[in-house]
């Protein structure tokens, strides 16, 4: 392990890594810093264009955001139980603690926190990953944990999602993370185009981009719903179980698919009322280059002076010649 994979166990002794996932957190910041240096311009934006401008910046960083964080998060799917459960295997002693299961795309993290904490004179509090990912072998890491002598709790419940377990799962959510993430890596290349062509102001294919951005977004939930709902063996803890359900990432992706009604208003109002459109993106200068060029054309001089100003022709015709 190291500081940067984005794995988080808290037991002490050597392997004990960061706190907190670091990816996350570098991401975060990086549009965090964006959206700061974006706002110390906005005072220099006038009118009413300057809202329309806070919310195109804010919308286009969230949606950005969570397309690239949720692909390094492993809370797609969350759950907890609470149960009385044997500590080490071939020994009678039970310990209560909170056991959690969470799954993402690249892997699952089981989690053991004891209730208290310190309990059997030892600190119960494990964090776990397990990855499934391109280049990971999900049965390597499963025999490390066997060699490590790991709480049962935690050996059970990734046994569940081995290969040879007789539930079958590790297939569904391995395939299906792989194909949610490949749809979530176009998703965010739709999404920088689309910025692009805002930017050139090309509304009507900016649009466009957006609408497939949600449909990649939207389809990556559907995959993942779809192996979420197998058939799966029960993970049992005496007499309660572990049961599951959708996670932050998941929502948050979701609240990113809403960008579908996004390049919808677009396209719709491209085709209806474009003038709008143009307002809403602040193109519409015509009624400002309107005042411009009235304010730099001479005032007409009124009925009176013009006919003031009238000289008849044949004053205008005549010359008066000097005798040299």
């Amino acid at each position: 392990m190291t500081l940067w994979d984005g794995s988080y166990p808290f037991y002490p002794g050597a392997n004990a890594c960061f706190p907190f996932d670091t990816t996350r957190a570098v991401i975060i910041t990086v549009f965090l810093s964006m959206l700061v240096t974006f706002l110390i311009i906005l005072p220099g934006i006038r009118g009413r264009g300057r809202l329309f401008w806070f919310l195109r910046l804010v919308l286009g960083l969230f949606m950005g955001a969570v397309i690239l964080t949720v692909q390094f998060t492993r809370d797609w799917e969350t759950g907890w139980v609470q149960a009385n459960t044997s500590y080490k295997s071939f020994s009678p002693v039970q310990v209560n603690a909170d056991i959690g299961l969470h799954i993402g795309l690249a892997g699952l993290n089981i989690t053991l926190r004891g209730n208290p904490v310190n309990q059997i004179n030892e600190t119960i509090n494990y964090n776990e990953h397990f990855p499934w990912d391109f280049g990971a072998d999900y049965e390597r890491s499963y025999g490390e944990g066997l060699q490590k002598g790991l709480p049962s709790p935690i050996l059970y419940v990734a046994e569940k999602f081995s290969r040879q377990s007789p539930c079958a799962v590790h297939r569904q959510y391995r395939i299906a993370g792989h194909y949610v993430s490949l749809s979530l890596w176009l998703a965010f290349c739709m999404w920088l185009i689309s910025i692009l062509l805002f930017s050139m102001s090309v509304l009507l294919y900016g649009g466009q981009m957006l609408l497939l951005t949600a449909a990649l977004i939207l389809s990556s939930l559907l995959v993942f719903s779809t192996a979420r709902n197998t058939l799966k063996c029960p993970i049992q803890f005496g007499s309660v179980s572990l049961r599951t359900d959708y996670g932050e990432s998941f929502w948050l992706t979701l609240a990113a698919g809403l960008c579908l009604l996004l390049g919808l208003g677009i396209l719709i109002l491209n085709s209806l009322q474009p003038e709008k459109l143009k307002l809403i993106f602040s193109l519409d200068k015509s009624s400002e280059e309107e005042k411009w060029d009235k304010s730099c054309l001479p005032a007409e001089p009124s009925c009176s002076a013009q006919e003031g100003l009238v000289v008849p022709l044949g004053e205008l015709c005549q010359v008066t010649a000097t005798q040299l």
